[in-house]
């Protein structure tokens, strides 16, 4: 059964969500010394990028295009930070912990919709992750910043987490909410882990080729 993809609680994540990751494209802003205009783009296209996409390939409205609240939250999130950012002592170490809380956010959300939408278990996980990961590569493009992506501390692997426990909790049937819960503290906890710890996943390590002769 397909359930309501414009559910109240999948709003409420979504907006979460966007004021989240709209938090860390202002303090990637602030970090470039861009005028309040700069700020607000950056939040807006940072908080609700991930999910524009997401959207799309399910071929579902745009949640803000449905409801323009989130888009309004980035703004007003951008206004706040503008005038608030000097007092933060270390800004990327914010922009890592909002991300991680936005990615968490983000990966159960688009996992969500991806079931409710009518997908497999696969393409469900594959929106977590997808929608996870596209709010902090659009915020690095745009803000020329080094890709979170690409650091060496898990962060795809925590998304694909996050996405496939609420899969699997549903599947055995647990309540939404709870699974909801359940697995955006799973996400959470090893992005914060890995940030702390320094944790990867093992590395491609270049060898000589093959001998042709």
């Amino acid at each position: 059964m397909i359930l309501d993809a414009s559910a109240p609680f999948l709003q409420t994540l979504d907006l979460a969500a966007a004021v989240a990751f709209a938090i860390t494209g202002a303090l990637v802003a602030s970090r470039k010394q861009l005028d309040i205009l700069g700020f607000v783009w950056l939040s807006v296209i940072t908080g609700v990028g991930g999910g524009t996409v997401r959207d799309l390939i399910l071929g579902l409205p745009v949640f803000w295009v449905v409801d323009p609240t989130p888009v309004l939250a980035c703004i007003a999130t951008a206004i706040a930070v503008h005038f608030a950012a000097h007092l933060m002592e270390s800004r990327y170490r914010y922009i890592l912990l909002f991300d991680a809380f936005g990615m968490a956010l983000v990966a159960v959300a688009g996992a969500a919709k991806g079931l409710d939408a009518g997908t497999g278990a696969l393409v469900a996980v594959m929106m977590g992750v997808m929608t996870a990961a596209l709010g902090g590569i659009i915020r690095d493009t745009f803000g020329q910043e080094p890709s979170i992506i690409l650091r060496r501390e898990i962060y795809v692997a925590a998304a694909m987490t996050g996405a496939a426990s609420y899969v699997a909790l549903i599947k055995l049937g647990l309540d939404r909410p709870v699974a909801m819960g359940i697995s955006f503290a799973v996400a959470f906890v090893i992005r914060v882990l890995a940030i702390r710890f320094n944790w990867s996943l093992p590395a491609y390590k270049a060898r000589a080729g093959r001998d042709q002769s």
